[in-house]
């Protein structure tokens, strides 16, 4: 079934790395055309490229909302409970966007910066909105973190420290109510990458890793090209262990190391060239994204397969990790019915009921397969754009700001209300006020919600509306007042 919806309207710790730089060496090395590697710069998703003549979406009460069209193919019962989160990039206007089963929008924040990694995180047990967002140049990201609350209102920034450019790829608040970020930091001909763990809300640096530190530049399958800075390791996640022991990925190694928190050392690797665990059939992985610990004895990653192309399509992965047999063994492949392959970007998160959900990074896909590996949910937006990550995530929000509200006089004596919230998730009807004068205005109708924006259909003479945003528990806020056009 397809469906389309197109509206008209922590203790301080040791840092174990190399001395830190200043950040201008990053910006140097973003001037560059192309970054060593062993592909073009701009398969790793860089904002320069967007998409072409991308479908966007209008509302009459909210025309500074454009967010992009979003199809779902896929539709079917017993999906995991949540929206999805994603960040479209490659398209203008650019921005974190949260949206429903149906594909409409519930919140859309657009922004000049880029955005990556959107999502929900807990931040002191409450759920938070976080994001990375800055310039991305092919696939390395120099900007800053935020965590919003639930009432859309900004409560704090992280950056990197010790002189350091704050990298797109990873933003984790770790259960003891610290952050995991990634940097980059060109060392010679040669580009560093590795990740901060950092305090919230001072940013103070509790610890510190880098690659050149630990990792040799001869495990790396990148290439090296002409002058420009070789990026052999590309750090793409960072996630705390549920032994706190810290999980990253290294693109360019093919290889995930888990990093003792004390000392910086690497107590084994997985996959690459010096892997310390057999791969069993079926798990090797190439170029991948998102390594996470889903249990003590599970580890879920995005294996991309490209680029160059190595494989036909991009895998999501779910492997049981025998750290005393030293094997790998792969208890589940994900691939999307096209045969996607993704030579940037992608993630796998796991659900309730064995569901798990798919980010098919540089394809502008998202996917939730059930327990058996069936697709249950299937959505797209432009060709050309993509969104780094993707998730399904349970949000409650209330905003701030006031209902929004739109009026059309189509007719004689018949007039057309439009009522939105962007952000609100409680709204159920909406309540038209009309009268002679906000003084005399008076409830005259009520409709359920359609969406981000309703429309309601009215007789009337009156001069001046608003609109009331009504919940389970009554009257949640009133919009202004304004006159039909």
């Amino acid at each position: 079934m397809r469906l389309s919806f197109v509206s008209g309207t922590c203790a301080r710790r040791r840092a174990a790395s190399l001395p830190p730089t200043t950040g201008g060496s990053l910006r140097k090395a973003l001037a560059f055309a192309v970054i060593g590697c062993a592909i073009p710069g701009a398969a790793y998703g860089d904002s320069v490229h967007t998409a072409e003549d991308p479908e966007l979406l209008h509302f009459v009460s909210r025309p500074d909302l454009t967010p992009p069209a979003v199809t779902i193919d896929v539709k079917r019962k017993g999906l995991a409970p949540g929206y999805v989160f994603i960040a479209p990039k490659k398209i203008e206007p650019e921005g974190p966007l949260i949206l429903d089963n149906r594909g409409r929008p519930v919140w859309f924040h657009p922004q000049t910066l880029g955005a990556t990694d959107f999502r929900v995180q807990r931040y002191h047990g409450r759920k938070v909105l976080t994001w990375w967002q800055g310039h991305s140049a092919f696939g390395i990201g120099s900007g800053h973190y935020v965590i919003y609350n639930s009432a859309y209102r900004r409560i704090a920034v992280l950056r990197a420290g010790n002189g350091l450019a704050g990298d797109e790829h990873e933003f984790t608040i770790t259960p003891r109510n610290t952050a995991l970020i990634t940097f980059y930091d060109q060392r010679g001909d040669t580009m560093d990458s590795g990740f901060q763990e950092l305090a919230i809300p001072s940013g103070r640096v509790l610890f510190q890793w880098s690659a050149l530190a630990h990792v040799p530049v001869s495990e790396s399958y990148a290439q090296r090209s002409g002058p420009q800075p070789f990026d052999y390791f590309h750090i793409n996640s960072v996630a705390l262990g549920p032994d706190g022991k810290y999980l990253i990925s290294g693109r360019n190694t093919h290889a995930l190391y888990e990093i003792n928190p004390r000392t910086g050392a690497i107590v084994w690797r997985l996959g690459g060239k010096l892997s310390d665990l057999a791969l069993g059939p079926g798990t090797a992985f190439n170029w991948q994204h998102d390594a996470r610990w889903r249990s003590r004895t599970t580890i879920s990653l995005f294996d991309n397969g490209a680029n160059p192309a190595v494989e036909k399509q991009s895998r999501a992965l779910l492997l049981r990790i025998d750290l005393r047999a030293r094997q790998v063994r792969l208890l589940h492949a994900y691939v999307h019915p096209e045969d996607l392959l993704s030579g940037s970007q992608g993630n796998v998160q796991m659900l309730r009921k064995g569901h798990a959900f798919v980010g098919w990074g540089q394809n502008p896909w998202f996917t939730e397969f059930d327990e058996d590996g069936n697709v249950v949910f299937d959505g797209h937006f432009a060709k050309g754009a993509d969104s780094y990550r993707a998730y399904r995530l349970t949000w409650h929000g209330r905003p701030r700001s006031r209902p929004a509200i739109g009026v059309q006089t189509i007719g004689l004596g018949r007039v057309m209300v439009y009522a939105s919230w962007n952000g609100a998730t409680d709204v159920r009807q909406w309540q038209v006020l009309a009268g002679s004068s906000s003084v005399t205005m008076k409830p005259v109708r009520i409709a359920a919600r359609t969406g981000f924006e309703t429309k309601i259909e009215l007789k009337s003479g009156a001069k001046v509306f608003a609109v009331k945003a009504l919940g389970a528990s009554g009257a949640e806020a009133t919009s202004k007042t304004v006159r039909a056009s």
